[in-house]
């Protein structure tokens, strides 16, 4: 097995390379988005444009939530009212939404203050899907690394939207355990998950990919087991996590 890596390397794919290194699982980082003939690679960690050209060339499969997941989410995991639209119809849009792309960030995660804020046809196709939701302040926020329907790891982040590193807490897990009860199979196997605290109730704020994700300070050897299940050989995907595949080129994200 080889780990594979991008041009340029963020703190956690450092330090997810570090904890291949030391488990003695290989790693191959690439100096272009090129991919060598004789390069043969199992895994990889790197945001969704490197993986889109490298992962087919390599057989890779890579795992991610569906687009419209947080919008089926039951409100009492939300905690507020999430949609899926195409971006042309949140140019009608009167009021404050906080709007991202679903698994990218082709459309930048931010709080638009009308529709007529968001990127317009000339720079974006109408029919791209987009996440509305009503904005909301979390308190705090951790991030969960989900593997096999249990938090394997995971990391506080945040504190009032403002950067704030830390370990996770008792109640982010829990939290993260009683989504997996009601929901786990709404994803896949191996996946990232983000939540936090409204007003103190628990809400998921968004999934993301393990295998494009920070990991802020979850522990890295258990944070690359969710990353290698995450992105792994195409041969070894299971039946349940089919549908989970992402298609690349067809989804145009850390």
């Amino acid at each position: 097995m080889t780990l594979l890596l991008p041009p340029r390397l963020t703190a956690s794919a450092q330090a997810l390379r570090d904890a291949a290194r030391h488990c003695g699982l290989p790693t191959v980082q690439l100096p272009t988005f090129a991919v060598p003939a004789e390069l043969r690679a199992d895994h990889l960690h790197a945001g969704p444009s490197f993986a889109d050209v490298v992962a087919p060339a390599l057989n890779i499969s890579l795992l991610q939530a569906p687009e419209d997941w947080l919008a089926r989410l039951p409100r009492m995991f939300t905690g507020r009212e999430i949609a899926l639209a195409p971006i042309r119809e949140a140019y009608s849009l009167c009021r404050p939404a906080f709007i991202k792309s679903p698994n990218d960030k082709g459309i930048p995660a931010l709080i638009y203050s009308d529709g007529s804020r968001l990127p317009g046809p000339d720079a974006v196709d109408p029919q791209t899907p987009v996440l509305i939701s009503d904005v909301v302040e979390f308190a705090a926020e951790y991030r969960l690394y989900l593997l096999n329907g249990e938090v394997h790891t995971g990391s506080q982040y945040a504190l009032r939207g403002r950067l704030s590193l830390g370990p996770l807490n008792k109640e982010a897990a829990a939290f993260g355990a009683e989504l997996l009860a009601e929901c786990g199979d709404t994803l896949p196997s191996a996946i990232v998950v983000d939540v936090g605290t409204v007003n103190g109730t628990w809400s998921v704020i968004e999934a993301n990919a393990a295998w494009a994700s920070g990991m802020y300070r979850a522990d890295p050897q258990r944070a690359l087991d969710v990353v290698l299940q995450a992105a792994g050989p195409a041969d070894a995907v299971t039946p349940r996590d089919q549908r989970f595949l992402r298609v690349p080129g067809l989804l145009a994200e850390e």
